[in-house]
């Protein structure tokens, strides 16, 4: 009886890490940065067009910001494609509008940009974080995550009140009592 405890909470604990990796993914963030250029690239269900890849399905226009930390100088390249009506639920519209803002800002090579954003850049896979809005700001903090304070309050919420019925729940029902 003491493995299938363990096994239990090894599944909850699974089950809590891909939830908390899934909201971090999905969660949006910002970055302060300079817009070093903007390109679009043809891709298909495998990625990026290219003489290695060639097209073998569909293919979609999609653009993408190039950047750079203004302390680290590090690159970071954005993905900036629509999200539609699909998961995740961001209803972007405007990604023509958003990649024009970033070539105005790439003209400027002073010109901060705070961009908010959700997903990981795994180079690897060539994965890009998708762009969600672009302003130009003159600061280089970060702004307070918001949504994302208020959305784990509520989540942590909803989860001490699931937690408390079922606590009593299971207090309220009858013991059945042993055979002996």
């Amino acid at each position: 009886m003491k493995w299938l405890k363990g096994v239990i909470l090894g599944v909850a604990l699974l089950a809590v890490g891909a939830v908390a990796l899934g909201l971090f993914y999905f969660l949006p963030q910002h970055d302060v940065v300079l817009v070093t250029g903007v390109e679009v690239k043809r891709v298909d269900h495998d990625g990026v067009i290219n003489a290695e890849n060639p097209a073998d399905g569909p293919t979609r226009d999609v653009y993408f910001i190039n950047t750079e930390d203004p302390v680290t100088k590090e690159v970071m390249v954005y993905r900036n494609e629509d999200t539609g009506w699909s998961f995740p639920w961001y209803f972007k519209f405007d990604s023509a509008d958003i990649q024009a803002k970033a070539q105005g800002y790439s003209r400027d090579s002073q010109q901060l940009a705070l961009v908010r954003y959700y997903g990981w850049r795994i180079k690897i896979f060539s994965v890009f974080p998708n762009i969600t809005a672009i302003e130009a700001t003159n600061s280089r903090t970060e702004p307070f995550p918001w949504f994302n304070t208020v959305f784990f309050c509520v989540l942590g919420l909803v989860v001490i009140f699931v937690a408390v019925f079922i606590k009593r729940r299971l207090k309220r029902r009858p013991q059945m009592p042993v055979n002996q």
